[in-house]
């Protein structure tokens, strides 16, 4: 007499095929959510060099520059020369942005200092980008390394470095995490403005997996991030910014947030006495628009913002 199959594994063989098509097109979905998160949309520049000459009228010299990263990858950026010798400064704009939003800043910021401005689009960002995927600013900080040997190298018109030793970094959320990493290896990195400052790449993946599906859940941004991690094949960065913030030890810092973006206002204030040498620290973090919005801010707002900046860089980078 045959002997009956338990009823269990009739079940399990029957529903079997029906776990493997939901475990699939879970998988499917979370490489989805992956592939949408490090590759943020695309969209035109809010402004150009040629179409900010159109409406100002100044015949703004600023030029389409490339360079390769220290990975073998090539980065772009405006760049706009200042004075010969005088120092520069690299302007990283947020995740979902691109160099546009920081354009206005860095004219102001020439016009004011004679000092040279590079404004690089991060990876992923800007259109057609040259790296097609963002690493919420691990490599973006290997990047803002390879874009001060790139101004280092540059020549004036009579054949003298066009950058003295001396660079600022300003950053914003990824663009201000991407510029800690890099002082952190680069002490010709002297000046140092970081606003709503990231605890970490993941809080910022964190962030974009929210935005992506419209809803919080942990379970869900456990599996993104570890979904995250395998796909940069054990290349993914995610150092905290306090332990970056701990290894400047002669940069001077300002650190910036406000109320536009709370939660990002308490990780930077969280940073304050991680910072090794509190003499050359400066905070502001009670500001009523932040770099976070800065695109979307004009007038007396959008001044109230630049004049600060435009300030720390003269007095710290000189």
């Amino acid at each position: 007499m045959a002997r009956r199959r338990p009823l269990g594994k009739k079940l399990f063989k029957a529903i079997l095929p029906l776990l493997l098509i939901v475990a699939a097109a879970a998988l499917i979905a979370l490489a989805s959510l992956v592939y949408g998160v490090t590759r943020p949309p695309q969209q035109a520049y809010l402004v150009t060099p040629e179409s900010f000459a159109q409406i100002s009228g100044s015949a703004l010299k600023v030029t389409e520059e490339s360079w390769p990263n220290r990975d073998g990858t090539m980065a772009r950026g405006w760049l706009l020369r200042g004075a010969e010798g005088a120092p520069a400064v690299v302007l990283l704009h947020r995740y979902g942005g691109d160099r546009s939003w920081l354009f206005n800043l860095g004219i102001k910021l020439n016009e004011t200092t004679n000092f040279t401005i590079l404004w690089p689009d991060l990876r992923g960002h800007g259109l057609n980008p040259p790296v097609k995927a963002t690493s919420f600013g691990g490599s973006e900080g290997e990047d803002l390394l390879a874009a001060v040997d790139f101004l280092h190298s540059m020549k004036g018109y009579g054949q003298t470095p066009l950058v003295g030793q001396s660079v600022g970094a300003y950053g914003v959320e990824m663009g201000a995490y991407a510029a800690l990493r890099a002082a952190a290896k680069d002490p010709s990195i002297t000046a140092l403005v970081v606003d709503s400052v990231p605890r970490s790449p993941d809080e910022l993946l964190n962030a974009a997996v929210i935005g992506e599906v419209g809803v919080k859940n942990n379970f869900l941004l456990s599996l993104a991030r570890l979904a995250t991690h395998s796909y940069f094949l054990g290349r993914y960065e995610n150092t905290p910014s306090c332990e970056l913030a701990r290894t400047l030890k002669t940069q001077k810092v300002l650190l910036l947030g406000g109320a536009d973006n709370p939660a990002l206002r308490d990780a930077t204030a969280s940073l304050v006495p991680c910072v090794a040498n509190p003499a050359n620290l400066e905070t502001k973090l009670d500001l009523p628009v932040t770099g976070f919005s800065l695109s979307s801010t004009t007038g007396e707002q959008g001044e109230g913002y630049d004049r600060p900046v435009i300030d720390f860089f003269n007095r710290n980078l000189r």
